[in-house]
């Protein structure tokens, strides 16, 4: 079995760089604009990657490949203006390859290495190509083999898709909403070619924690903990832009769950996990925290379903009140110094 984690060969870089230079020459983003999305199949895969090319704003010139539904509705979410005001947001929701060009101080050591080896040479502002790939929580990482043949084929691809669409701007609309139009690779011989056709994605995953039943030996320690019910506390779980470095593993944000009290803006609690493992260590920690504070909240205040569902057990045991809001002024107020802190 071929390993996917394989970097790409000195053949696929050189195709790979070949590519963006041809994107970059072409300026598609003249006439393209990043609500032009459309379609390109992986043939090793079979996944569609969702094309999203930027630049019309004349500020940030890429090719973005958005992996699946998953991605395809982080490019939504992108496009809707939900992380204007919080740009490090959008590394938590963004799964995609991204052929991007950026000023040379942008490029770390290996990407400045691999320009040279391949005799490379670019000069002046938003002309050094760069290549990642994006996974929600993950540091944006370098590509494998396998993602550098892909995207090589999607910026070919979406250089033929755009000179297309400059002819007939109306190709990317389907009369049946939701459809997208995505070419598709077809076997012959030892090559493939390309066809059009009109697909509608799957719905994306649900990737909020799934529901489950909390174990009842923390529920019954809540009994005997002897806790004074008081206050009102805005809770929340969000990702933190400090990322971990592990050896041999890929850096990732951690997730924390932080508690402050609504009238005193005082921190009462946090935790940082990573995130997959956030939902089974929250429960233990948390009756831990009551157990030694010897306080519950009257009511929590939260803005999200997720933190809902994981505070519901707690809170119905207790008797606290659980309320939706808007947003958590307090709380924000502390995300927002310790952003600035970190």
């Amino acid at each position: 079995m071929m390993n996917t984690d394989q970097p790409p060969s000195h053949q696929e870089w050189k195709a790979l760089y070949s590519a963006a230079i041809e994107f970059k020459n072409a300026a598609l983003w003249d006439w393209m604009h990043d609500t032009d999305i459309f379609g390109v199949q992986d043939p090793g895969s079979g996944e569609t990657g969702y094309c999203c090319i930027m630049g019309a704003a004349g500020e940030h010139y890429a090719l973005g490949v958005y992996s699946g539904s998953e991605g395809l509705e982080g490019l939504f979410r992108i496009l809707s203006g939900e992380f204007s005001q919080s740009h490090d947001e959008v590394l938590y929701v963004q799964k995609c390859l991204m052929a991007s060009f950026e000023d040379r101080g942008y490029l770390r050591k290996e990407d400045l290495q691999q320009i040279k080896a391949l005799g490379l040479k670019f000069r002046g502002a938003n002309a050094w190509p760069f290549f990642r790939n994006y996974t929600p929580g993950l540091v944006p990482w370098y590509l494998t083999g396998e993602e550098a043949r892909f995207l090589t084929l999607a910026l070919q691809q979406a250089i033929e898709v755009s000179l297309r669409f400059k002819k007939d701007p109306g190709m990317l609309i389907h009369p049946s909403s939701g459809q997208f139009f995505v070419r598709v690779p077809v076997k012959q011989g030892e090559g493939i070619s390309w066809k059009d056709e009109w697909i509608e994605p799957l719905p994306p995953e649900n990737k909020v924690f799934p529901v489950t039943a909390v174990d009842e030996t923390f529920l019954n320690r809540l009994k005997t903990a002897g806790l004074q019910q008081r206050g009102i506390w805005e809770v929340d779980f969000f990702y933190v832009p400090a990322p971990i470095w592990e050896k041999g593993v890929r850096p990732y944000y951690p997730y924390m769950s932080l508690m402050v009290e609504h009238n005193s803006a005082m921190i009462l609690n946090f935790q940082l996990e990573k995130r997959e493992e956030f939902a089974l260590k929250f429960p233990e920690k948390f009756v831990g925290f009551l157990e030694r504070v010897k306080i519950a909240p009257q009511a929590f205040l939260v803005k999200r379903d997720e933190v809902c569902r994981l505070l519901e057990p707690f809170a119905t045991r207790l008797g606290i009140k659980i309320k939706m809001v808007e947003s958590l002024p307090v709380l924000e107020e502390t995300q927002r110094s310790m952003r600035g802190f970190i």
